[in-house]
């Protein structure tokens, strides 16, 4: 028993000794849209870093473009980043995977990456704001847009909500 034990303390040992880093290789930043992506990272991981690329629209980059979905992004060519940013430029996708259908302004269905995402999504909501509509109003208020219960939750430090104790008297 004892003779197992000790044996099972040594693979165990050996494991650890396995796993642990050889050394910290310097880690390969990759820009790509205006993002840096770890080296380390498979391409459909990666790509979801960028603000406004979903896990869909990653898969989809990989399949129409026929990368490989384990590839690591430090493996990447400047040809290939190049044909990345110019598909999601363009974003030769179905309507539904767009995250900016029927635009307002414009009335077309785009999809919007990073900077531009942020900045559409500002000039949204100052929008509601503007026209006093329910949204624009709850974000004025600073309470939640989409219809969650506020009883218990959004409770912001500064404001004091009352509590009643004891429940309901009859």
């Amino acid at each position: 028993m004892a003779e197992q034990k000790q044996t099972q303390e040594k693979q165990a040992q050996q494991k650890q000794v396995e796993r642990r880093p050889q050394e910290k290789v310097e880690e390969l930043l990759v820009r790509i849209s205006g993002k840096d992506i770890p080296g380390s990272r498979n391409m459909y991981v990666g790509l979801t870093r960028i603000k406004g690329v979903s896990w869909n629209i990653s898969n989809i980059l990989c399949l129409k473009l026929g990368f490989p979905r384990n590839k690591k992004i430090a493996e990447l060519s400047k040809e290939e980043i190049q044909k990345i940013e110019k598909f999601m430029k363009e974003m030769p996708i179905k309507e539904f995977f767009k995250n900016r259908r029927l635009d307002i302004e414009t009335g077309e269905s785009t999809h919007k990456i990073g900077s531009d995402l942020d900045i559409t999504k500002d000039f949204d909501i100052r929008r509601m704001k503007k026209m006093r509509s329910y949204k624009g109003i709850r974000h004025i208020q600073g309470q939640p847009v989409r219809g969650q219960r506020t009883r218990s939750h959004f409770r912001v430090r500064g404001k004091s909500t009352g509590v009643r104790k004891g429940g309901n008297k009859k």
